[in-house]
């Protein structure tokens, strides 16, 4: 019996038509309608039925042009066709919201590399090559049908500070993909492997899923961040190969095959940084020559060629010069002052703080670091924005005078006012 309801769901509309029928035979019973009244009022309304046989053609024509148009929909994957039956879907839930999911989720195949390359030059700062490469390779790679590995496993590597850990977070966001992070200094023992894949059966730790395995298996599709990956152990390599040569990933305390070849890795490195940047200058209009000249330089630095011969690109990230420098530290002031509920007025950042921050990038070079800074910077005014906090202050200003570095509070009508005159 359980077998003919939804059967039964779906034929509902017809059997109400059918009710509607007998509802009129027993209205006009209810009545004492005759044949004859009724072909009497047939024939008054004779008049009426040329007028209804044109909006009953158009209405036929309007609907064979939406079929039509609906079908054409369906074949590019945009929409999914609707029966003249009730769906349990349209009962159930919110068909048009799934009907959305589903075509979004296929239109990703095909991602804008334009718009993605500008949405990542926008948010990483100095880096504009290196997100329009990026962006490039993922439009080619999301437009494969037919893969047997991850999406893609590129490298990124350049000077600490420059934005390459930033490049991938910023990635998962606006591919609008989970991101799976794993910091490798935390991996540099030969049994860390099983907090990635999980311990076989038998041993501490069997029960459960390993991170990356676990987190696959939830989001198959999601941005996996290998953070500084050359200080990983050998073993913890050898069990990445089969997940970038086979397409796959073995959990280790079931056997049980997870795919990856819908997640994109991303592998980060500082090895190497001087030579990268040389060739990177160099070569910047000769990919390939590029490429072979960055393996090499990575392979006499230490880095393991069964990892480099399964990269399919390597980004080289540049040293940050000029304004930018400035401009990285004043987005991480900006959030190193989020982090305490409140914002930076307009123009609130002393631009002399600034200059002082690219003045000893030039002295200390690669070693200087903008978080870096912006520690040192919230050492001297975290005691101001503290109070900012309890005296209720949303804006504040950083000034920078004889004393140091100080945190104002800033009048939000002020700033208003400001903004209105500028």
């Amino acid at each position: 019996m359980k077998a003919l309801y939804p059967a039964f769901e779906r034929m509902l509309p017809v059997i109400m038509v059918i009710f509607l029928i007998l509802g009129s035979i027993q209205a006009a019973a209810a009545l004492h309608l005759s044949l004859a009244s009724i072909r009497h009022f047939m024939e008054w309304c004779a008049p009426a039925y040329p007028v209804a046989a044109v909006g009953s053609a158009f209405l036929t024509l309007a609907g064979l042009w939406f079929e039509n148009r609906a079908e054409r929909l369906a074949r590019k994957g945009l929409r999914r066709r609707r029966g003249w039956m009730m769906d349990v879907l349209a009962r159930l839930t919110n068909r048009s919201a799934l009907e959305e999911m589903l075509a979004r989720e296929q239109k990703e195949t095909i991602i804008d590399a334009e718009e993605l390359a500008a949405s990542l030059r926008a948010r990483v700062i100095g880096q504009d090559q290196v997100c329009e490469d990026i962006a490039a390779q993922l439009r080619r790679r999301l437009a494969l049908h037919v893969r047997g590995k991850p999406v893609g496993i590129f490298l990124l590597a350049g000077p600490p500070g420059t934005g390459k850990t930033y490049l991938a977070k910023q990635l998962a966001r606006q591919l609008d993909r989970p991101l799976l992070n794993f910091d490798m200094t935390q991996m540099s023992s030969p049994h860390a492997a099983t907090q990635l894949f999980g311990s076989p059966k038998g041993y501490v730790g069997s029960d459960t899923y390993g991170k990356l395995t676990g987190g696959l298996k939830e989001k198959p599709d999601a941005v996996v961040l290998l953070d500084e990956i050359e200080k990983a152990h050998p073993d913890v390599f050898k069990k990445f190969l089969t997940a970038w040569n086979d397409g796959h990933v073995t959990e280790a305390s079931t056997g049980q095959h997870i795919s990856t070849v819908r997640c994109i890795f991303i592998l980060t490195s500082n090895i190497a940084t001087d030579e990268l940047s040389e060739i990177a200058d160099r070569l910047s209009d000769e990919p390939d020559k590029m490429r072979a000249e960055s393996v090499e330089a990575l392979r006499q630095a230490g880095f393991a060629p069964e990892v480099l011969n399964r990269l399919d690109r390597i980004f080289v990230f540049r040293a940050l010069e000029g304004l930018d420098i400035a401009r990285v530290s004043a987005l991480e002031i900006e959030a190193m002052i989020d982090s305490y509920g409140l914002k930076v007025e307009t123009g609130g950042i002393d631009p002399s703080l600034l200059f002082q921050v690219m003045r000893r990038q030039d002295r200390m070079g690669p070693a200087a670091s903008a978080r870096d800074l912006a520690r040192s910077i919230e050492d001297m005014i975290s005691d101001s924005l503290i109070t900012a906090q309890q005296q209720g202050a949303k804006l504040v200003r950083i000034v920078s005078n004889e004393d140091g570095v100080v945190a104002e509070i800033a009048n939000d009508s002020e700033a208003q006012k400001a903004r209105i005159i500028k």
